[in-house]
């Protein structure tokens, strides 16, 4: 079993808040195409990292998760570059782990 997990950020490079329907938007095509969804939106991870040597960037993001038995890195590839357009960002998190349910 993988577990796909996807980071948005809530604003964009020029701190303009998403509208609640570019994530419900994200919400319905993940659910429709997995059969269900996990949406952490009520309170906002941060994420914090390094670019250069000095500089430091912060973004707050929503984590969605879906869980599959194939991992599909074609799709998933398309589906981020379609994300990054749409939250215009220049990247954007996916990232699988393989699970193993109890």
């Amino acid at each position: 079993m993988n577990l796909i997990q996807l980071l948005l950020p809530l604003h964009d490079n020029d701190k303009r808040l998403f509208s609640r329907d570019e994530f419900d938007r994200v919400r319905d095509e993940l659910a429709k195409r997995f059969g269900g969804i996990t949406a952490f939106r009520r309170s906002p991870a941060e994420g914090v990292w390094r670019e250069g040597q000095e500089d430091v960037s912060r973004d707050e993001v929503v984590i969605f998760e879906v869980m599959t038995e194939r991992l599909n890195r074609k799709w998933w590839s398309g589906y981020r570059k379609d994300l990054e357009k749409r939250f215009r960002q220049e990247e954007l998190v996916i990232r699988a782990t393989q699970v193993e349910l109890l």
